[in-house]
């Protein structure tokens, strides 16, 4: 076999570790039995469904974990089957909504008692208008990954919807939407003058990049070096493109928890998550500029702005005020969600002057 011969029969009875590790790996380096398989596999067909699910796994593990519960999660499929996780989950994104007199904590022994928590998650659920047929508490108990994920999913989406809602006044009682979220997006793009629009948030344009980079642009003029941005044509500008819709969203304070496959592959629901997450970090800072920006003198009684003075769009601008008119009324705002009169007002213009 061509093996080198520095080992005797004496070594391989005395048990020399280092020696029998060396012998053994000249035996597989000589006769390994392995084959070149010339036949070429593309990345596509390799891919299985896990992949994905452990991508889903991996946003909605992140985003639990930024809730600031007391549970920390490792691992989502396993951690919510005793229903203790999801119960806490549950009552942080809809407070008062878990009975826990009714709830069992870990270590919990008794199967039934997982069976309880699960049960009452999805009653909670239902209450909150989730899609939960067919849906039992033993399905979670036993670990079933697509319903699992279904659910995390829908409850990821009602915390996204009702923060955004918060940040809204004068809402009227109505919730907000998926169409809201696309209507904000369109709508401030296009405030800047820019063509970019989307559909939907299954439209294949969006796997470029540029309609995100354009909407970061919009909501803050000066993040975006348009230096660094390509076309977004071949699958490798595409993932550059990508790549820097994270880092520029993340610099800017918005929770991202998706990756840049999920843009490249126009993953509708990672897709809504990061649009939602631009949304409420462009309301959130319409709030902050309006608790610290005081207020304008009234000596002369008229305000007047040259265009050289006037600053970039921005989500409080004057000419954003100005489209106001009386479209308060269409969309979804919450009364009780401001703080103080000026701050409401101020979110309420960033929403509605793109209109």
């Amino acid at each position: 076999m061509d093996c080198k011969r520095y080992l005797k029969p004496e070594d391989i009875a005395e048990g020399s570790p280092n020696l029998n590790l060396a012998f053994v790996a000249q035996i597989f380096h000589q006769r390994n039995g392995l084959t070149t398989d010339s036949k070429k596999i593309s990345f596509a067909e390799m891919m299985t469904d896990d992949v994905q699910t452990s991508r889903e796994e991996r946003c909605f593990r992140l985003w639990i974990n930024s809730l600031g519960i007391v549970t920390y999660v490792n691992n989502v499929f396993e951690d919510v089957r005793n229903g203790w996780l999801l119960l806490e989950v549950l009552d942080k994104v809809s407070p008062g909504s878990v009975n826990w007199k009714q709830a069992s904590k870990p270590p919990i022994k008794m199967p039934f008692r997982k069976v309880e928590n699960c049960n009452q998650v999805i009653r909670i659920g239902r209450q909150m208008k989730f899609s939960l047929v067919n849906v039992a508490g033993n399905d979670f108990v036993q670990g079933n990954k697509k319903l699992i994920l279904a659910f995390l999913w829908q409850l990821m989406r009602y915390n996204m919807l009702q923060l955004l809602k918060n940040l809204r006044s004068h809402s009227q009682g109505k919730e907000i939407t998926d169409a809201d979220i696309l209507k904000w997006a369109n709508n401030k793009i296009k405030h800047t003058g820019r063509t970019s629009k989307i559909m939907n948030f299954k439209d294949q344009s969006l796997s470029s990049g540029i309609f995100f980079l354009e909407l970061l642009s919009a909501v803050e003029p000066r993040v975006v070096n348009w230096n660094l941005v390509t076309k977004g044509e071949s699958d490798e500008e595409k993932r550059l493109n990508a790549t820097y819709i994270i880092s520029v969203a993340r610099k800017l304070g918005c929770s991202i928890f998706l990756l840049p496959e999920d843009i490249m592959e126009v993953n509708q629901k990672m897709i809504l998550t990061l649009a939602a997450s631009i949304m409420y970090w462009s309301l959130q800072k319409a709030v902050e500029d309006g608790e610290s920006s005081p207020s304008p003198s009234p000596s002369n009684g008229t305000c007047t702005a040259t265009p050289d003075a006037s600053p970039a769009p921005s989500v409080s601008g004057e000419d954003e005020i100005s489209s106001l008119g009386g479209e308060v009324s269409n969309l979804n705002i919450d009364d009780a969600a401001s703080d103080t009169t000026v701050s409401s007002q101020l979110v309420n213009e960033e929403f509605t002057a793109v209109e």
